[in-house]
């Protein structure tokens, strides 16, 4: 029997190699599993895929009382609603990248232990997971947006949209490398899994989704945040929507640096643990 493709299984290749071919090959695996992990996120819940606008709604409506009424943290003039629900969007994107894929390992053991395919599928497949649900949390910010915009409450750069999937496109590469890094560390060290949770929600808290950037008044707490590789494409993208946002070409380049040299780390690692994760898991 002739095959299209012809894989040669073996635990020995050398630690620099990537595979990314053989998992081109699988790309309708990929596909597969993107459709399955979508699913199964609201599969047997009573609202079902409501969730995906009623967790960034509810949310964005907390959010709007706790910070901007109690705390009475400003948002540069944007009404809090849409601010809250467009920074929800994206924040909810990366998270989603980063604690899915953080189980990659341990969430998916008896798959990997039965039959062969390139692992990294899953994480990748997380992510394209992740794109959909945020652009069906994107048609309620835009119905907000058309409104605010209607009532000049809001002036987007309409230009600026261009620049949307390159900011996906980077935070969906940093949320994989953080996320495959952790998941093959959880292998041997399952307090990590614990972890994440809560080390995902102290990030929130230092990147500027809550509050905009400009609140922060100390220069040296301000460059501090911009190390955070998460702030740089986030001001981007609240640039793009709400026509307000802090971009500097210095920290945006730090940032892609960062998460190109996570990503590469990262499935390194990732193709090193898989050949003995079946021992630990």
């Amino acid at each position: 029997m002739n095959g299209k493709y012809h894989t040669h299984i073996s635990s020995r290749h050398k630690w620099y190699e990537l595979h990314l071919k053989e998992v081109w090959q699988y790309r309708d695996l990929i596909v597969l599993f993107t459709k399955r992990t979508f699913t199964l996120t609201y599969k047997q819940t009573v609202l079902g895929p409501a969730w995906i606008f009623l967790n960034p709604l509810i949310s964005s409506i907390i959010y709007a009382f706790v910070f901007g009424g109690i705390a009475g943290i400003g948002t540069e003039g944007v009404p809090q609603i849409l601010f809250y629900l467009s920074s929800n969007a994206i924040w909810i994107f990366f998270s989603t990248c980063v604690t899915k894929n953080a189980t990659t390992f341990t969430a998916n053991a008896n798959v990997f232990g039965k039959v062969y395919f390139p692992r990294l599928t899953i994480p990748l497949s997380n992510a394209l997971a992740a794109v959909i649900q945020f652009f069906v949390q994107m048609i309620l910010v835009i119905v907000f947006l058309v409104y605010y915009v209607a009532t000049g409450a809001v002036h987007p750069n309409w230009a600026a949209f261009l620049l949307i999937p390159f900011v996906l496109l980077h935070l969906g590469m940093l949320g994989l490398g953080c996320g495959i890094i952790i998941s093959s560390l959880t292998t041997k060290y399952r307090d990590l899994a614990i972890l994440v949770t809560f080390g995902v929600q102290l990030w929130m808290y230092i990147t500027p989704i809550v509050y905009p950037i400009s609140q922060l008044e100390n220069e040296f707490a301000r460059a501090l945040l911009m190390i955070n590789p998460v702030t740089a494409p986030v001001e981007v993208f609240r640039y793009a929507i709400l026509g307000q946002g802090t971009i500097m070409p210095g920290y945006i380049i730090l940032s892609a640096l960062l998460t190109v040299v996570l990503v590469i780390v990262g499935v390194m690692i990732f193709n090193k643990v898989e050949k003995t994760f079946m021992d630990t898991v």
